[in-house]
C-alpha cells in the first residue's frame, strides 16, 4: 500500500464527509492505492456515525473509536499502530489542512529520501490567540531540539517514512514535538514544505487558550530532560545529590574543625547547634542524599510504565 492518512478528530462531523470526498479525488487522480485511518477521539456528536457510513461505502476507510476523549496524541499513536502504508500522512479533520498536498509529499518521501516531511503554514487564518502562541512555541522548540530548518513544528500536515511511525512513541500532549521524537530515534533527514493553510469552514477550534500555550512549554521540558537524561537519570539527579552532600558535609567539618580550634585555645564559642550555618548544611547533606536515592530510584523504573498508552478503544472499522 502506498498511503495511509491518520486523521485524529474530535466533534467534526460535518467536515467528515467532504474531507475525505477530497483525499479520494487525490488519490485516485494519482493511481495511488491508500487507507484513510479516522480516529474518533471520543467525540460526542455524530462523527462516529459518519465514519460508518463512510466505510459501508468506501473499503478505504478505517476507524477507530475511543471511549472517551484522551487528546490528539493518543489518537496518533494509535493510528500509527494500524497504518500499513509506505508513506503515512498525518493532517486535521477540519479541512484546515489541504489533501491536494499529499503527492508532494509523498514525493518528498520515496523520491528524495526524507524521513519525515513537516508542512509550514506560512499564511495562517487563525485568530492571534492561536497564532502567537505557536510562533513562541516554535522558536523555542527549534532551539532545543536543535532542528533549525522547521518553523512549524506542530503542523497537522505531515508525512512519514512509515519506519518513523513505527518507532516513536507519542504519548501525553507529545504530538508536537514529533519531529523531535523522530530525530532522538535517530531518524534525521526532517524536511519542510510550505503548504496551503485554510479557514475553519465549520465549528471551532478545539485547541485554543492560555492552557495550550503552557502546556506546550511544559511538554517540550519533560521531552528535553527525557532525550537528555531520561534513560540516565543518575547522571543528573545523582551529579546534583553529591556535589550538595560535598558541600554541606564541607561546611559541617569546617564548622567542627572551628569549634575544635577554638576550644583547643581557649576562645569562648557558642554551641555549634546554636550556629545557622549548622543547620543549613545538615539541610544540605539531606537534600542532597534525597537527590542522590532520587537519581538511584530513577534509574530502576526509568521509561518501564507499561500502561503509559493504555488506551480504551471501544470498537474498530
Amino acid at each position: 500500500m502506498d498511503i495511509s492518512v491518520v486523521i485524529p478528530l474530535y466533534n467534526e462531523a460535518e467536515s467528515l464527509p467532504e474531507l475525505y470526498a477530497w483525499i479520494d479525488r487525490v488519490m485516485n487522480a494519482n493511481g495511488y492505492t491508500y487507507e484513510v485511518i479516522f480516529v474518533n477521539d471520543g467525540s460526542t456528536d455524530d462523527s462516529w456515525q459518519v465514519i460508518t457510513d463512510l466505510s459501508k461505502t468506501s473499503e478505504h476507510v478505517r476507524g477507530i473509536k475511543f471511549r472517551r476523549n484522551y487528546g490528539k496524541s493518543p489518537a496518533l499513536y494509535c493510528g500509527f499502530e494500524q497504518a500499513q502504508g509506505d508513506v503515512v500522512i498525518t493532517m486535521d479533520a477540519d479541512l484546515q489542512d489541504s489533501p491536494d498536498e499529499i503527492p508532494e509529499l509523498y514525493r518528498m518521501i520515496k523520491e528524495e529520501g526524507y524521513d519525515l516531511v513537516s508542512g509550514y503554514k506560512q499564511k495562517r487564518y487563525d485568530p492571534i490567540s492561536k497564532t502567537l502562541p505557536t510562533k513562541l512555541f516554535n522558536a523555542t522548540a527549534r532551539k532545543i531540539s536543535g532542528i533549525k530548518n522547521l518553523h512549524d513544528f506542530n503542523c497537522g500536515l505531515k508525512a512519514y517514512r512509515q519506519a518513523v511511525v513505527k518507532n516513536i512513541e507519542v504519548y501525553g500532549e507529545m504530538h508536537r514535538y514529533i519531529p523531535y521524537l523522530a530525530k532522538n530515534a535517530g531518524f534525521n533527514k526532517i524536511g519542510e514544505k510550505v503548504v496551503q493553510h485554510q479557514a475553519r469552514k465549520y465549528g471551532s477550534s478545539k485547541f485554543m487558550g492560555l492552557n495550550r500555550f503552557v502546556n506546550g512549554y511544559l511538554d517540550l521540558l519533560t521531552l528535553w530532560f527525557l532525550s537528555t537524561f531520561g534513560k540516565k537519570p543518575m547522571h543528573v539527579f545523582g551529579f546534583l545529590g553529591t556535589i550538595m552532600f560535598f558541600i554541606g558535609f564541607l561546611a559541617a567539618f569546617l564548622i567542627g574543625a572551628d569549634k575544635l580550634w577554638c576550644l583547643a585555645n581557649h576562645i569562648p564559642q557558642r554551641l555549634v547547634t546554636d550556629s545557622p550555618y549548622f543547620y543549613i548544611a545538615l539541610t544540605m547533606m539531606i537534600i542532597g542524599t534525597q537527590l542522590f536515592l532520587t537519581g538511584f530510584l530513577g534509574d530502576l523504573i526509568s521509561r518501564s510504565s507499561s500502561g503509559r498508552n493504555d488506551y480504551q478503544i471501544e470498537t474498530t472499522i
